[in-house]
Formats: C-alpha cells, structure tokens, sequence
C-alpha cells in the first residue's frame, strides 16, 4: 500500500492547474491582440468583414476569460495553501509582482467590459478599436508580471538568505533577474502564436465544412499570417532561451540534451534512447548543433550533467519535452508557410486552398496548444528539484496537510466541469448566431469568392 505524500499530490494538484490555466491564459493574451488586428484592418480596408470577425471573436473570448479568471485564482489559493514555506520565506520577493498582475488584470477587465458594450457606438470606428489597446495591453502586462514571479524562481536574486528567510529584498532587482527576458518574450510570443493558431485552425475547419462565405477566407489569411510571423518570432526567442540556459541553468540544457560530459563541438541529440551507461542508442546527432545553440560557435564549451550532484539534476525524460516541443515549432513555422506559397505549389496555380493544406492548417490549434503544455512542462520540470534554483527544494517547501488527496480530487472535477462548460457554450454561441445570419442583419452581401 503507497503512503500519503502530500509533496507529490501537491505537485499533482499544482501541476493539473496550471496545465489547465495554461491555454486560456494564452488565449487571454494572444485573442485581443489578434482582435485588435482584425478590427484595425475592417477600419483601414472599409470591409466589413474584418469588423465582424473582430465582433464574433471579442465574445469568444469573454467566455475565455471567465474560466482563466477561476483557474488563475486557483493558482493563488494553492501558492498559501500547497506551498506555505515558500510563501513565508519567499513571499516578499515575489509580493510585488503577484499586485501589479492583479491590477493589470483589473485594467484589461474594466476597458475590455466598455469596449464589448460600445459597438457601434461611436460615429469614429478608430475610437472603439482604442478601448482595446488598454486591453491587449493590459493582458500582456499581466503576462509579463506572473512570468517574472516564474523567472525569479529559476535565476533568484535581489535578497539576503538570513536563517532560512529571504531579507533585505530589493523587489525590482528581484522582478528584473536574468531569466526574465527570454522567459517573458518567449511566453509572450507563444500566447500570441497559441491564440492565431487556434483561430486559423477554426477558419480552415469551416472551409473544410463547406463554408463558401469571403468571410472565413479572409478570417484565414489573417489568423494564418499571424500564426507564421508568432511562431517564427517564438523559434527566434527559443534560440536565445538555449544561450540563456547554457549560461544559467546548465544542468537542465545538459539533461534536455542528454549531455553528460562537458565538451566543446557538442552534438544536440534528437529523439533515441538512454541505456544503462548513459550512452544514447537510436538518436539522431546532429553534430557541434549544441555548441552552436550555447554559444553560436561549435568551440563553445558546453557543460554536462556530471558536473552536478545527482539529487540536483533534472529529471531525464525532459529529453523528449524539448525534442517534441521543437519539432512541433517547426510546424507551426512550416505549415503557415506553405499557405503563404500555396500558388507556387505544382497544381495550385490559382491560389486555392487543397484538402490536405486546409487540414494541416486546422491541426494547427491543437498543435499549438500541445507546443506550449510542453514548454511548460519543460520549464518546471527542468528547474527540479528545485523550487527556488540554490535556495529551496521542493520537498522543503510543501505543505504536510492530510488533506492534499481530496482538494485534487475537488479541483479535478472542477476543471472538467469548466472546460466542458466551456466548449459547450462556445459551441452553442456561435452555433445560435451563425455568420450569414449575422451578416444579413448587418446588411452585408454574403459574397461567395
């Protein structure tokens, strides 16, 4: 019979929150970004089209909000209730950013209620599309906090250890570590890519369907050339996060890649198998690449995993977090080109969307989505066994409550229960208020191009 262990099922309960809050908190700061497109080019073009695709997704993304807000709050409860010694001895250096992600969230809320209720409310559409900028502004800047918290946990600093207690703590020094700007511009760039993806993927399924409507169309070209300038952008960051690591956190670099003696002209490694000996069967190597990925030259010197003692290194099977993770940025940059190309392709002269392109082009939301659960899992996962990196274990830091078990079970239910909710409203709200409906009350031509 197992014993109770509260470390892991806090873990577990941690870990099932944040898989879940993940992708709304995405779409919380990727979909206004992409609205505001929408809505700015309907403004600049004079179709009408862009401004109800603009409408038709601001109330999607109301439904979003909702559940990322109840998600979101759940991650603070469990931070006291789950993590209390990290909480007393880091909660100081991590206060202020934990408020300004609050009132960020208030700011996004109050504009983005004004701007929902303010359709065609003003004779200068230019003046509505400006009550959205504080909101896309407002949702990245929540981003932007909540992921300095994560930052400092990985590269802490901006404090004295005294007795166990994080004192003299330098709140902006803290916020502003050498983590934060690969991990804020990564996070930023994946929520924008994670938040076109899905958008096209939606697009290329009602063409699929048999849409004939212009507007799906255009609603395509713009969400796909989003998705390919985001997920290039999130490759581009992704190389500078390598150099990140390599310098900081070495030992998670060394466990993704399976790197064990440091070396320069070090091999990245895709895929395989580790044996006994920790020698790497079935891979493919691709030569001097991690030398290149640390440091741009294949002379860098790379440090490996037996440099650090064995109850300080990452688990191993991160390995294929990272190699599952690239290969699928390399579709999400892959896919979207092809559409860009599309009329150069033998037998597609005329511009046309093929079966097979337009799937592709739907697997991307789910693609995207599978992309940056395993970047986070990556990401906490690489930083064990630490909570804070050289200065708290996680074992050291949970709670020894009797009781983890059943607020797992508790909160389980609660996530399936919203996110079915939420699929089903979704689903009967655009279901119920269908495009062509909504265009003939507009009194827009149901153009068929």
């Amino acid at each position: 019979m197992m014993s109770y262990d509260p470390v892991t099922l806090s873990r577990m309960l941690t870990g099932l929150t944040l898989f879940v809050h993940i992708v709304f908190a995405s779409l919380g700061v990727g979909v206004p970004l992409i609205i505001a497109l929408a809505e700015w080019r309907g403004i600049q073009t004079k179709d009408p089209h862009y401004s109800l695709l603009a409408r038709r997704w601001a109330r999607g993304f109301v439904i979003t909000v909702a559940v990322g807000v109840v998600t979101g709050t759940s991650i603070g409860l469990q931070l006291s209730l789950l993590w209390p010694t990290f909480m007393r001895v880091a909660g100081h250096a991590i206060a202020l950013p934990l408020f300004m992600e609050t009132f960020a969230f208030f700011v996004e809320a109050i504009f983005l209620g004004i701007y929902l209720y303010t359709w065609d409310r003003f004779k200068r559409p230019m003046l509505h599309l400006l009550l959205l900028i504080p909101v896309a502004i407002g949702s990245s800047t929540s981003a932007f906090f909540i992921t300095t918290l994560n930052a400092f946990m990985n590269t802490p600093q901006g404090f004295t250890l005294k007795n166990g207690v994080f004192t003299d703590v330098h709140p902006l020094i803290a916020m502003f570590n050498p983590a934060t700007p690969t991990k804020v511009s990564h996070v930023l760039a994946s929520s924008y890519t994670v938040s076109a993806c899905v958008l096209a993927g939606i697009a290329a399924y009602s063409l699929l369907m048999g849409r004939k409507e212009i507007y799906f169309k255009k609603a395509l070209k713009l969400t796909v050339i989003s998705a390919f300038i985001f997920a290039l952008s999130t490759a581009i960051i992704g190389d500078f996060s390598g150099k990140f690591l390599a310098k900081y956190q070495p030992e998670k670099l060394a466990a993704a890649e399976w790197h064990f003696e440091t070396r320069t002209e070090a091999p990245l490694i895709f895929g395989g198998v580790l044996d006994q000996n920790n020698e790497v069967k079935y891979g493919l190597e691709i030569p001097y690449a991690l030398s290149i990925l640390a440091g741009n030259k294949p002379s860098t010197k790379v440090i490996g995993l037996n440099e650090f003692p064995e109850d300080e290194r990452p688990p191993l099977f991160i390995h294929y977090l990272f190699d599952l993770k690239v290969a699928i940025g390399m579709l999400l940059v892959l896919i979207p080109f092809l559409y860009l190309i599309r009329r150069m392709l033998p037998g597609n002269r005329q511009g046309g969307y093929p079966k097979w392109l337009l799937l592709g082009i739907m697997l991307l939301g789910p693609l995207s989505i599978v992309a940056i659960e395993l970047g986070w899992l990556f990401a906490e996962f690489g930083r064990q066994p630490w909570i804070v990196r050289g200065y708290m274990k996680v074992g050291d830091a949970a709670t020894t409550s009797n009781h983890v078990g059943a607020m797992l079970l508790m909160f389980a239910v609660l996530y399936i229960v919203l996110c079915s909710s939420c699929v089903i409203v979704l689903a009967r709200l655009f279901r119920n208020k269908d495009v062509a409906d909504e265009m003939r009350e507009l009194g827009m031509k149901e153009d068929v191009r």
